[in-house]
């Protein structure tokens, strides 16, 4: 039996499901997800394997127009991603159809000469015949593959991940079977600070949120971690800490539950929150949060 392995891109604009589809693909929750645009940052790895085919994802921030620096360079991973991949997976919603955004983004991916598989996502969220009308107006000829898919429902991706393999090269894989992430700890640890921040926190706030993982002590049982949640405004400062700390501690008991799933340890987690002004317009604070660095920071 042929092994395939090779390497897709996951791309779109923001909110089309490239995260969710990324989890439901792999089966474990590699990026967090949230209902509020550009949830996904940097460029976050997934790898699918089985005995014949490994496929590693690139799962990418979604493309938009930027207005701070930090929208520049997450904007600049995405597209990077394209520089050593064998397919793409062109993301849209089938309740917004195929829009001049996804057209610019199809034209820019076709330039580079890689095939493209135009993924229709949350299908189930529309009428078989208007799913039916909006593969009448997407663009054939411009794709290798259309195929419409519910990443949230697990909807047709057997048949995606088949099609798929069509595209990778004849080669042994590149990550042990048992590996499902290339990302640090310390990474997936300040990923899901920030994720409950998200979901927790007011409409303004998120976009000025980052979190950093100072230390992560490992003891035999345990581990302790020390983060920083950097936020652009006191007034910011405060809504993240809530009255008497209760917002502060509500995200640490909500994220610390998931990081001791993915340790497999007791975490102690201890919060900080710093205002750091402007701090997604100043590219030495985006060096730190590990941008220019494929979206991860050491151990």
């Amino acid at each position: 039996m042929e092994f395939k392995s090779g390497f897709v891109s996951i791309m779109g604009r923001p909110n089309v499901g490239k995260s969710t589809l990324l989890n439901q693909i792999i089966k474990e929750k590699v990026a967090i997800t949230t209902p509020k645009a550009q949830t996904t940052r940097n460029m976050i790895r997934g790898i699918y394997t089985t005995e014949d085919t490994q496929i590693v994802f690139v799962d990418t921030p979604g493309i938009h127009k930027p207005a701070q620096l930090l929208g520049r360079e997450m904007v600049r991973e995405a597209w990077s991603s394209l520089e050593s991949v064998d397919a793409v997976y062109l993301l849209i919603d089938a309740k917004k159809g195929f829009t001049s955004k996804d057209a610019e983004i199809l034209k820019r991916i076709r330039a580079n000469d890689i095939p493209v598989l135009l993924i229709v996502n949350k299908v189930d969220s529309i009428k078989k015949s208007d799913l039916i009308e909006l593969l009448q107006k997407v663009p054939s000829d411009q794709v290798e593959e259309i195929i419409p898919v519910s990443a949230l429902k697990d909807v047709n991706l057997e048949e995606l991940i088949r099609t798929t393999r069509r595209f990778l090269p004849n080669s042994e894989p590149f990550y042990p079977e048992e590996q499902y992430a290339d990302t640090t700890e310390k990474f997936s640890a300040a990923e899901l600070i920030r994720e409950k921040l998200m979901l927790y926190t007011e409409e303004e706030i998120p976009h000025s949120l980052a979190v950093i993982v100072d230390k992560m002590e490992f003891h035999r049982e345990s581990v302790a971690i020390y983060a920083s949640i950097l936020v652009e405004k006191d007034s910011q400062k405060g809504i993240v800490i809530g009255k008497n700390g209760e917002m502060l501690k509500k995200v640490g008991s909500a994220a610390r539950e998931e990081i001791e799933h993915l340790l497999g340890k007791k975490v102690f987690l201890q919060l900080y929150v710093k205002v750091e002004k402007d701090w997604r317009n100043r590219m030495n604070a985006l060096r730190e949060l590990g941008y220019g660095n494929n979206g991860q920071y050491d151990e």
